[in-house]
């Protein structure tokens, strides 16, 4: 099993030199994709079957899952999670 290194959304913007909050959203679409991928692998689903449930194309849902994250949008990833039954929740604290 590989190891995932943590970033953070400060940091990550730093380094890529954009606003904290495109750094902040590349950490939670890739936070939720990821869980999605390892439901996708527990339950056994198919790319199809995904795309079905949610209503995006095949490709789409295989571009998402294999770690695109070009046109990528929260709605969309959120539309992968209620397809495989998953579901999300925010937690907002004071910035530091």
């Amino acid at each position: 099993m590989k190891k995932v290194k943590r970033t953070s959304s400060a940091r990550l913007a730093r380094q890529l030199s954009i606003p904290k909050s495109r750094g902040m959203e590349a950490v939670l679409k890739a936070q939720l994709i990821a869980a999605i991928v390892r439901e996708v692998g527990r339950r056994g689903l198919t790319h199809a079957v995904v795309a079905a449930r949610s209503g995006l194309s095949r490709s789409a849902v295989t571009g998402i899952l294999s770690g695109s994250l070009q046109k990528v949008t929260i709605d969309r990833v959120l539309r992968l999670l209620e397809a495989v039954g998953l579901e999300a929740n925010v937690r907002v604290r004071r910035a530091a």
